[in-house]
């Protein structure tokens, strides 16, 4: 009998340290079950294992725009004369085969119609440092286009750095557009990166009061954004439409507002691949959409950001906000709202019309602190949720296969106290396994189950 309890005991345990080793076990391959196996690091995120390529000039000559002898305006005036002879510099320093060019103190006011709905501003060639020296500034023109690039690049390995770019947001001119009578006029960017300009790097910028983007990032790759400051465009920071291998780090992007989407950061690539994007140190705030948003990307890091809905801004979808069919690892970022969005309070918030997400990668989400918010998943599946902290709101998932719920935080705020017991963790119709998760204080008893869908009784009573 002694024995034969020996063997029960043994039997018991082992079991558990199984079971548990599908939640815990963090380091190798090991991933959350029915997902791919990642591997992962000593926290249990993914490696991230692609490397953005920075440019590098071969040829170091420098030369400093000559204002006199290019006969270029620097105080704000004649647009179509400063255009033609700025460019004219840029042209002719590239020609002779100068790695480094500096733009020298001054305003210089830039713009040249194209056709009907785009204005040009200058084009910067490949193999080139563009340098603005301290006070120089660069805005387009006045203009009535829906579209303009106040820096185009155009080639490989370009480098664009300390000086201001600017738009004509307050001036510009919303000329009805013939087809449909529209006056969104939202494709006015600061700087542009197309397809044809590979391994850039935008570096301690001011990029400010565009019609559109700060930058616009349209099928290219390895684009760095570091250290710059974006602020008062109308439709987004930064809007990635088709890009590989793409950071942005340690920026302020902020006071995004005039027309839709109004994100921080916007990966929408319609039709065309975004994969491989890092964001991570950077500061965002009263950014009138929200912060992120991903409707395309894969392998995408959310890292180390700070995001505040800030005093007097009024979010419209939330913080961060991604598809189902995207993939992502959000980690480590600090969220604060004030109040709600059309989402309620969600830090984080999955859309998602269901079917077939197109991969089998778990979204992971793991020590972030979301003040004053939470998050909601829904018609998805696969999601490791590890160490999150959600203050005064819920964690909340629908038609959800395979949620892995371990050591999370979520506390109820006084101000909504019918969010303490039902809508703290709140399920309907989901598998998958938890641990460790508490409301407060209170260790909470999770009952998820790899094969069972779980719904919670008071939402079925309707609560």
């Amino acid at each position: 009998m002694r024995n034969l309890t020996t063997y029960l005991l043994i039997f018991v345990l082992l079991s558990l340290a199984g079971c548990k080793k599908d939640v815990l076990d963090l380091g190798g391959t090991t991933s959350t079950y029915g997902a791919d196996s990642e591997d992962l690091d000593d926290q249990g995120l993914p490696k991230l294992k692609f490397k953005v390529e920075l440019p590098s000039m071969a040829d170091t000559k420098e030369y400093t725009i000559d204002l006199e002898q290019w006969d270029i305006p620097n105080d704000g005036t004649d647009p179509l004369k400063t255009t033609a002879n700025l460019q004219a510099a840029i042209d002719w320093a590239h020609d002779e085969g100068y790695g480094r060019v500096i733009l020298p103190e001054g305003h210089y006011l830039v713009g040249e119609e194209k056709n009907d709905i785009y204005q040009g501003g200058i084009e910067i060639h490949g193999n080139t440092e563009f340098v603005f020296s301290e006070g120089a500034i660069l805005e387009i023109d006045t203009n009535d286009k829906w579209n303009y690039c106040v820096i185009s690049l155009d080639g490989d390995n370009i480098i664009i750095r300390d000086g201001i770019v600017q738009g004509d947001r307050d001036t510009h001119v919303f000329t009805p557009r013939e087809s449909d009578g529209n006056t969104a006029h939202d494709e006015g960017h600061g700087i542009c990166v197309w397809n044809d300009s590979n391994i850039v790097l935008v570096d301690n910028m001011i990029i400010r009061n565009t019609t559109g983007d700060g930058s616009l990032v349209l099928e290219a790759t390895d684009v760095t954004f570091t250290n710059n400051d974006i602020y008062n465009n109308r439709r987004q920071g930064i809007s990635i439409v088709g890009g590989t291998r793409i950071t942005i780090t340690d920026n302020e992007i902020h006071h995004i507002k005039g027309t839709s989407p109004q994100f921080g950061i916007d990966i929408e690539g319609a039709g065309r691949v975004d994969e491989d994007i890092l964001i991570q140190d950077n500061y965002f705030h009263h950014n009138t959409g929200g912060d992120i948003v991903n409707t395309s990307g894969k392998n995408v890091y959310i890292l180390d950001n700070v995001m505040e809905q800030g005093e007097g801004s009024t979010y419209v979808d939330g913080p961060i906000v991604s598809w189902h069919k995207t993939h992502n690892i959000i980690a480590r970022n600090t969220i604060t709202m004030v109040d709600g969005s059309v989402n309620g309070r969600l830090g984080y918030i999955q859309y998602s019309g269901g079917g077939d997400k197109g991969h089998n990668r778990a979204t992971y989400v793991h020590d972030n602190v979301c003040n004053s918010c939470g998050m909601y998943m829904y018609k998805s599946s696969d999601a490791d949720v590890r160490r999150n902290k959600f203050y005064g709101y819920f964690m909340s998932f629908t038609d959800f296969d395979n949620a892995i719920l371990v050591d999370n935080l979520v506390t109820y705020s006084e101000a909504h106290p019918n969010l303490r017991y039902c809508w703290s963790y709140r399920f309907n119709n989901v598998t998958g396994m938890a641990e460790g998760n508490y409301l407060g204080d209170e260790l909470q008893d999770l009952p998820l189950s790899k094969t069972e869908p779980y719904t919670m009784q008071c939402v079925l009573d309707g609560w």
